[in-house]
């Protein structure tokens, strides 16, 4: 039980869930922490006790919102598209003339009221070879264009532009190549199911989703194997 009258309000210090790291200071309340006391004790003068968990601030910066991480993540996977255009842009095309006969006599049939399946035009089998060389090639180019940046410097382009970084949660260190493949590897590799009926791209949906839900750190997936946590970075001062 508290005694005496209590702390005045903005004179004792707002204390984290035990269960962050000490270096992690009191941001902004948000969410809320299992074993984290809500009610206000008895003692405590009103607007003093703050009800709900500071937000962490590993390493003294603020949790990255799902907003930013969104906006940069398109902005790689533009640039991966392009790359792979170039790069892939043959074997699409070739397995585009595969499967085209096929699926234009599925639509005319469709549109005369035929649901017969007989008598369509087959693909050959160089149609199942092309999709997992253009699976390849992408997951290939995905894999060059992010992991040896995030490994270096924590940032792929489109984090440096909105200003978001990936850094380590024990300690503030470069990811090293070892922890960004492994945090590329949960997000990356399900590309080569996407031929297994979208499987593939449904749990990459699921994984990008997956900080929405998360409390009180915000990781996704990947970041949970590797162990990470997205921040944002400082505003640099106008000149």
């Amino acid at each position: 039980p508290v005694s005496g009258p209590g702390p005045a309000p903005g004179t004792h210090p707002v204390q984290p869930h035990p269960g962050y790291p000490p270096e992690w200071g009191p941001g902004q309340p948000q969410g809320r922490v299992p074993g984290y006391p809500t009610a206000q004790p008895p003692g405590w003068p009103a607007g003093a006790w703050p009800g709900r968990p500071p937000e962490p601030r590993p390493h003294g910066l603020p949790l990255a919102g799902f907003g930013a991480r969104l906006v940069a993540r398109l902005i790689d996977f533009g640039i991966v598209f392009v790359l792979n255009a170039v790069v892939n842009g043959w074997f699409v095309w070739r397995l585009v003339e595969e499967v085209t006969p096929y699926w234009r006599e599925v639509l005319r049939r469709a549109v005369a009221g035929d649901t017969s399946t007989e008598g369509l035009p087959q693909p050959s089998e160089q149609a199942g070879g092309l999709q997992i060389v253009i699976l390849l090639i992408a997951s290939a180019l995905w894999l060059a264009y992010e992991v040896p940046p995030m490994a270096s410097g924590g940032q792929t382009f489109g984090k440096r532009v909105v200003g978001i970084k990936v850094v380590p949660l024990a300690a503030d260190e470069p990811l090293g190549f070892g922890r960004a493949l492994r945090r590329w590897n949960t997000l990356g590799l399900p590309t080569l199911l996407w031929y297994c009926c979208g499987l593939g791209l449904l749990l990459q949906l699921i994984d990008a989703l997956s900080p929405l839900f998360d409390q009180p750190l915000r990781q996704a997936l990947h970041d949970k194997r590797a162990q990470t946590v997205v921040v944002q970075l400082p505003r640099a001062p106008r000149t």
